[in-house]
């Protein structure tokens, strides 16, 4: 059963759109690269659901194919970077 793993994240006000892209694609790269790591997605809070994210700019989900997954992830240097 795969396992969902979600972070949500309030940027810095100096938080370029740049910086915010380069972000992006590290984090999707590592879908290729981190064992058991299935697929990333990352994203901001739709428009008509902006009034109830709580000050919450951005959210990523992590499908990893089991639990045991989550540790290899976490140490992962790709992770890590």
């Amino acid at each position: 059963m795969p396992v969902y793993h979600i972070v949500l994240f309030r940027l810095k006000q100096s938080a370029t759109q740049a910086s915010i892209n380069a972000f992006t694609e590290k984090a999707r790269a590592m879908a290729g690269q981190v064992p058991g790591l299935l697929k990333i997605d990352i994203g901001s809070p739709l428009p008509i659901t902006a009034a109830r994210s709580k000050g919450f700019d951005m959210g990523v989900v992590a499908i990893l194919e089991k639990p045991t997954d989550i540790e290899v992830y976490a140490k992962h240097p790709a992770h890590l970077a």
